[in-house]
């Protein structure tokens, strides 16, 4: 389970350092891809494998799931860690995700999320009283 707020900074070559407490897990690959929000999802393998197989079930007549699909897999990309726990981000992720070399790292229970640290201060901000007052039907039974 991925949890917490770390705070590492992309270097000259657009290297990510993954938090130490999650590279174990991670050493087999990851996938990055565009998240909700302008972040970016780090996702182990397997996890993503997972998700990816629920969606290749969903009908691709629906508009809807045919765009979200397609997004999806043209936006993501493979990574794999090297000996420091580092991972490259793409320009077209640095772009989506509006990345400068300070970023902020959180666990989202199976996956990481990966943000622009202003973009991510900024969210936090806006979105503290949906948190508070976390009613939501999705949510319902949950809390």
């Amino acid at each position: 389970m991925f949890l917490g707020t770390y705070t590492p900074k992309l270097d000259d070559k657009f290297r990510l350092t993954l938090p130490a407490k999650f590279r174990d897990e991670l050493a087999g690959g990851v996938m990055v891809s565009k998240g909700q929000d302008h972040s970016l999802a780090i996702y182990p393998r397997a996890v993503f494998a997972e998700r990816a197989e629920r969606l290749a079930a969903a009908s691709r007549s629906n508009p809807r799931a045919r765009a979200y699909i397609r997004n999806l897999a043209a936006g993501t990309d493979e990574q794999h860690p090297d000996g420091q726990g580092r991972i490259t981000i793409g320009p077209a992720h640095r772009e989506y995700a509006n990345l400068s070399k300070d970023c902020v790292v959180i666990g989202s229970m199976d996956y990481l999320e990966l943000w622009d640290a202003a973009s991510w201060e900024a969210y936090s901000r806006e979105h503290e009283e949906d948190f508070s007052q976390a009613v939501d039907e999705s949510l319902e039974g949950m809390l």
